[in-house]
């Protein structure tokens, strides 16, 4: 299946706590259909010092947020768009804006 958000991606939260946040992608999980997302889902982890360059404590971090809950967000429209595809002339599939039918570049 085709990667409709990719890592660097700016996406937006559709659904959740963090409803109506923006964020870029970090990590893209697509067999697990999941995404880790900069300052989206976070969460306290309970830490264990490991030696002298890290103190444990409780940390907070960004968790994975499943693929349905984000909606790509169109760079030349900067608004919330579903992603197509396209098969250009020169054989390449692209992503593609459904709102604006502009081309996503990555």
């Amino acid at each position: 299946m085709a990667a409709r958000i990719r890592k660097g991606d700016t996406v937006v939260v559709i659904s959740g706590a963090d409803r109506g946040k923006r964020g870029e992608v970090l990590k893209v999980m697509p067999k697990d259909e999941r995404a880790v997302v900069q300052g989206i889902n976070i969460a306290q982890r309970h830490t264990k010092a490991t030696g002298m360059g890290q103190p444990g404590g409780i940390i907070p971090k960004e968790a994975t947020i499943h693929i349905s809950n984000l909606k790509l967000v169109d760079p030349t429209t900067d608004q919330a768009t579903k992603v197509g595809f396209r098969v250009l002339e020169d054989g390449r599939k692209v992503r593609v804006a459904k709102a604006t039918g502009n081309v996503i570049q990555n």
